[in-house]
């Protein structure tokens, strides 16, 4: 496209979509800032951004009559000839190479306080300290020792930490794992905008953009030519798990077992809530699919309910911990997931360049959850794990879910 032509329809992209202040700012730029900006506006799908935008005035409704609970089987109560039966079926595909991971390490640090990605942060075990990155290899070469094989390990980073990721992992020689097994591949990203529906400009001149949540990760499988690896090594299950929990199980036998057993294209690993009040998404069916529902969206009465057993109807904890088959990704990365609207303090370029960091909530940042990805499937294999062994992460500086309490639960599990 010829300079002037474009430049033409930057401008009557950001017209049409109220986003003059954008021209305003493009005319403080030097030709080659212009341009990186130009190139971007035109990856924008604005149409997308404003249907985002129009969905931040609506409120979310749960039908109850829709709802029901959740099946699950509680692997604590497995007797060992199933245990056994189910990690032999797991076995026929682990062994022969068919499994792979995926890592979703695309976060910072900020809420530990931690200056970099979150993976590189050090948990304080033992005395002398493991990084996450480190905690998830061990987890990994156990089981490469135990079914002979080196399991391919697929790493999502983001843009802003990608570079620092691969830094961190090449300097501790990736914790003595075959990099030739290891891909790193980038999330998605969708822009920020104010609460009144503006793009915000961002110090390096170009729009302000932001991950574009955990749900992007299949798309972002598919466009980074993860997938097509996974598909060339003849991949058949693939586990997607965070960076953060110290005590996941990225191969789990039981759980592979099940969801081959059961026939099923997705399977996830749940805990029991605490209390019908943990701020934690919850599984159940809705409309004959499953579902995760966010934990601010669960109706109170809903929340308290109990079984005829006296357990929570609704009392299946997602933790990120789940399994899907190739083509279950295949499907999902082709297909436009919900996308949730959080507020956020983001600070900005004014239109005089001057940087603005503001106080209160500013900008709205649009996320996709994994969990979402769920309702396409008619059905899902559920593992009830168990706290103790299943769920430790790190995510907040004090208090529950911190280092203090993922170090004492590492550590009592590993003695």
């Amino acid at each position: 496209m010829r300079g002037m032509d474009k430049l033409q329809d930057v401008i009557e992209l950001l017209k049409k979509y109220n986003q003059e202040h954008i021209i305003e700012f493009m005319n403080t730029l030097d030709e080659k800032e212009k341009e990186n900006l130009e190139n971007q506006i035109l990856q924008i799908d604005f149409h997308q951004l404003l249907e985002l935008y129009d969905n931040t005035k609506k409120k979310v409704e749960i039908k109850e009559n829709k709802i029901e609970e959740i099946k699950y089987i509680d692997k604590q109560k497995m007797g060992n000839s199933k245990k056994e039966q189910l990690e032999n079926l797991a076995n026929d595909i682990i062994a022969t190479g068919k499994y792979a991971v995926v890592t979703m390490a695309g976060g910072q640090g900020t809420r530990l306080e931690h200056t970099g990605p979150k993976g590189t942060f050090k948990l304080d075990v033992y005395g002398k300290g493991k990084y996450l990155f480190e905690i998830l290899t061990d987890n990994l070469k156990e089981a490469n020792k135990k079914y002979s094989v080196t399991i391919p390990w697929y790493i999502m980073t983001s843009e802003e930490n990608h570079e620092n990721t691969l830094d961190f992992l090449e300097k501790h020689n990736y914790f003595g794992y075959d990099k030739n097994y290891v891909m790193l591949f980038k999330q998605g990203e969708l822009p920020l905008l104010t609460l009144d529906g503006k793009l915000m400009i961002g110090k390096n001149k170009l729009i302000k953009l932001a991950s574009d949540g955990n749900g992007g990760t299949f798309a972002s499988l598919r466009l980074s030519g993860a997938l097509a690896d996974m598909k060339e090594r003849g991949i058949k299950w693939v586990f997607i798990g965070g960076v953060d929990n110290v005590l996941l199980k990225m191969v789990d036998p039981i759980l592979l077992g099940f969801a081959i057993e059961k026939n099923v294209k997705i399977a996830s690993k749940s805990i029991v809530k605490a209390n019908p009040h943990e701020k934690v998404g919850v599984f159940c069916n809705m409309n004959g699919h499953p579902k995760v529902i966010e934990y601010s969206e669960l109706p109170e009465k809903m929340a308290e309910e109990v079984d005829k057993d006296g357990e929570l109807k609704y009392g299946e904890s997602h933790i990120m911990c789940n399994l899907f088959t190739i083509d279950a990704i295949e499907e999902i990365s082709k297909q436009p997931l919900i996308y949730h609207s959080a507020k956020k303090k983001i600070p900005y370029i004014d239109i005089n360049g001057k940087e603005v960091i503001p106080n209160e909530p500013n900008a709205y940042k649009f996320e996709a959850f994994i969990f979402d990805a769920f309702t396409f499937f008619d059905d899902i294999a559920i593992l009830r794990g168990k706290r103790e062994e299943d769920f430790a992460p790190v995510k907040n500086k004090e208090g529950v879910d911190s280092p203090k309490t993922a170090k004492e639960l590492y550590e009592k599990y590993w003695g």
